[in-house]
């Protein structure tokens, strides 16, 4: 058994690799009662998890919340503690990631964002180049990651104010910016999902399950109860007199329709945490045969509580006209992503203006902000997506540096002038279709999305 090494402080560089990160050495012998593992996570309050071997070769990993998920519930410790370790990591089935030391921290965060929200927060092993297995714990990752932004973010702003250094090294620091902003979005979504399913979903699947049986149940005591009225119609009085306080005729009436409503609610909840899933597609890096419009669905329902702007009491109203399109052949994430960031660009515009005119309520030039939603199948080879505001518009000059890297109209700190030049690569370079704006002041803005139905190679 061994600790953790290089644990002195990073000093990272935008190609750092995982060996540079604090790793992990703590061994167990499959053998082993399951209970060894509980005194080596108590001895270690930090340590992300336990390398698995069978005579000293490589088995797998157990880690700290998945041991101590497993161990809290009913019979797992007397089942597993005095047993082998290996019956416990075969129960638990983790087939976890593995990677070479040599992988660059951002590409690593890249990979294990791809992950299952399930299994997001796990530790990663880390395969060295002489056959060592060790493990890195997963924030670490993360904040190294932070590190290499914020390393990023400075070198990007020596270049803009000294504009000295080659074009093509600046190049390729836009390139990785843009890659960690990226990653930073598909934190926030991970983490989001991840949350989700492991605070609610849970508990929901619980009450779910079980609120079938109480509806049965329920209805079965009601049965009961009126087969007791039908034998006995004159009860003694003090069940007369239980009867009319707990207000008999309308708990009969009223309690199937109480568990009906919490069923619906039940159900509600699930939908929105598959609509969530669905909006990040986090596990999904290859291309696969979707549905736009529940992309779309999903993107509108997470963006729902922008729709009302409760400083000013106006609300947007969306109006979706979906035509008959096919499934398309697509990186349904990347996609989904696209559309975040038109309906957010298309919302502040709609809420500026709102706000700039809000002391002249009665002389709005748009009293009724909406944004329309239109798609259709077109020349049966491709799928043509519109999104329409009556907001301001967009002057000319603007128009022709929109899709720029870096190029915002908004104030400092509220936009990257990423998202536009992210959407325009994906829609181009991955989909190989167009991502065109038209727009004219006080003529409001619609962007129109073009992607093939099916292609056979995509740029990569």
């Amino acid at each position: 058994m061994h600790g953790m090494e290089n644990a002195s402080e990073l000093n990272l560089q935008l190609n750092s690799t995982l060996q540079e990160l604090p790793l992990w050495k703590v061994y167990i012998e499959v053998d082993c009662p399951a209970d060894k593992l509980a005194t080596l996570f108590q001895q270690e309050p930090l340590l992300p998890g336990i390398i698995l071997t069978k005579n000293q070769q490589y088995v797998g990993m157990i880690s700290r919340q998945r041991f101590f998920e497993q161990m809290s519930r009913p019979y797992s410790l007397s089942l597993f503690s005095k047993r082998p370790t290996a019956n416990l990591y075969n129960f638990l089935q983790m087939a976890g990631i593995t990677l070479s030391e040599d992988t660059s921290i951002v590409e690593a965060t890249q990979i294990t964002l791809r992950r299952p929200p399930q299994v997001v927060y796990e530790p990663i092993v880390v395969k060295t180049l002489s056959e060592i297995y060790k493990l890195v714990d997963f924030h670490q990752l993360l904040l190294a990651y932070s590190q290499i932004h914020v390393l990023t973010l400075t070198q990007l702003q020596q270049v803009e104010e000294q504009s000295r250094i080659a074009k093509a090294g600046f190049r390729d620091l836009q390139q990785n910016y843009t890659r960690l902003i990226q990653n930073e979005k598909m934190a926030a979504l991970g983490q989001l999902v991840a949350g989700i399913a492991h605070e609610i979903n849970n508990p929901v699947n619980f009450v779910a399950g079980n609120i079938v049986h109480a509806i049965e149940y329920s209805q079965d005591l009601l049965q009961l109860i009126r087969l007791y009225q039908k034998c006995y119609p004159e009860p003694a009085k003090e069940i007369q007199t239980a009867i009319a306080d707990i207000e008999l005729d309308f708990l009969t009436n009223d309690l199937p329709h109480l568990l009906a409503s919490m069923k619906v609610g039940t159900e509600r909840i699930e939908q929105i945490i598959l609509s969530l899933r669905n909006f990040s597609r986090l596990d999904e890096s290859e291309k696969k045969i979707v549905d736009i419009h529940e992309g779309i669905d999903s993107t509108l329902l997470i963006l729902k509580s922008r729709f009302k702007n409760h400083d000013i009491g106006q609300s947007i109203n969306i109006i979706k006209e979906y035509g008959d399109i096919p499934l398309v052949d697509c990186y349904a994430g990347l996609l989904n992503q696209v559309f975040m960031n038109i309906l957010a660009n298309a919302i502040d515009a709609l809420e500026e203006s709102l706000v700039s005119q809000m002391p002249y309520n009665k002389h709005l030039t748009t009293p009724n902000p909406q944004i329309s939603i239109r798609t259709e199948h077109f020349n049966n080879q491709q799928v043509v997506i519109r999104i329409i505001d009556n907001g301001p518009g967009i002057p000319e000059s603007i128009q022709k540096r929109l899709f720029d890297p870096f190029f915002t109209t908004k104030p400092v700190g509220k936009g990257t002038g990423l998202g536009l030049s992210i959407s325009y690569q994906i829609i181009v370079e991955k989909h190989g279709g167009q991502l065109q704006c038209i727009s004219a002041l006080g003529a409001g803005t619609e962007f129109v999305i073009t992607i093939p139905i099916q292609r056979s190679s995509l740029s990569h």
